[in-house]
């Protein structure tokens, strides 16, 4: 790589990450404008502690990422299978209306999402959310996973077969294991987007039940506090850990590979 090629990927990756490492440091300034020169302190963080409306609507937001991400991931493997080892009328025409949830504005896919459910009777709500948070990222999770199947050969389930084993004992000891780390990558894929996901739940969240990005929109719209900035650098932290940890347990040897 020549420095120009250097200086180049060194200026993206600071474009990238030095607002997040600006809003963790922001965190920890006792400042609540932002003053410099920067005085460190925890009180934002003795201060998040009683911020019920916060805290309620961080744990909202995990809960239905982490519900969305088991329900989509299991919903779009089989989905997966179906496509990659099975052949049925309407298969190129389901394979392209997965594309589309993908490529459509979140503004009108929620839009429309709030008027079929209003219209169902299905209403907002928790129950809401989930629906629409498992609706989104389900077409993620089929294209990561089949792009996974597209790296397996289809002979070892048969090879498998001609030993004995039975279609379904092949699937689950020789596909599947060779397909979990795309089956980890799709979930952490369902859960990053449903955690992040603003649109979807701002239409379909109630008074009584948000989740943590529309939290902080209207925190903001009041008058933005470093408290935000310490729950972002939580959930951050967290969420760079549970990425971590499953980045070890899908390599191959899981962690106690050492090559």
């Amino acid at each position: 790589m020549t420095a120009l090629g250097r200086i180049y990927l060194a200026a993206i990756l600071v474009f990238l990450y030095l607002p997040i490492v600006v809003m963790m440091a922001m965190g920890f300034n006792e400042s609540s404008l932002y003053e410099l020169p920067f005085h460190f302190s925890t009180k934002w963080y003795a201060a998040l502690a009683g911020n019920d409306q916060l805290i309620t609507s961080g744990v909202n937001s995990i809960v239905i990422a982490v519900i969305t991400a088991v329900v989509a991931t299991v919903l779009g493997t089989m989905a997966s299978v179906a496509l990659a080892r099975r052949t049925f009328k309407g298969k190129t025409l389901l394979q392209l209306l997965l594309l589309p949830p993908i490529a459509i504005p979140w503004l009108i896919t929620g839009t429309a999402m709030l008027v079929f459910f209003f219209w169902t009777g299905i209403g907002r709500g928790m129950h809401a959310l989930l629906i629409g948070h498992v609706a989104l990222a389900i077409p993620y999770v089929v294209l990561v996973v089949g792009t996974g199947f597209q790296t397996i050969r289809a002979d070892l389930e048969e090879a498998a077969m001609s030993l004995g084993s039975t279609p379904v004992h092949a699937f689950f000891a020789v596909t599947l294991p060779l397909l979990a780390p795309s089956i980890i990558g799709a979930a952490l894929f369902a859960f990053a987007v449903s955690l992040d996901q603003f649109v979807i739940s701002y239409f379909l969240a109630t008074p009584g039940y948000t989740t943590l990005p529309v939290q902080i929109y209207s925190a903001i719209r009041k008058g933005f506090t470093p408290e935000i900035n310490a729950i972002s650098t939580i959930l951050l932290l967290g969420s760079m850990a549970a990425i971590l940890v499953f980045a070890l347990i899908a390599r191959p040897g899981g962690i106690s590979d050492k090559r």
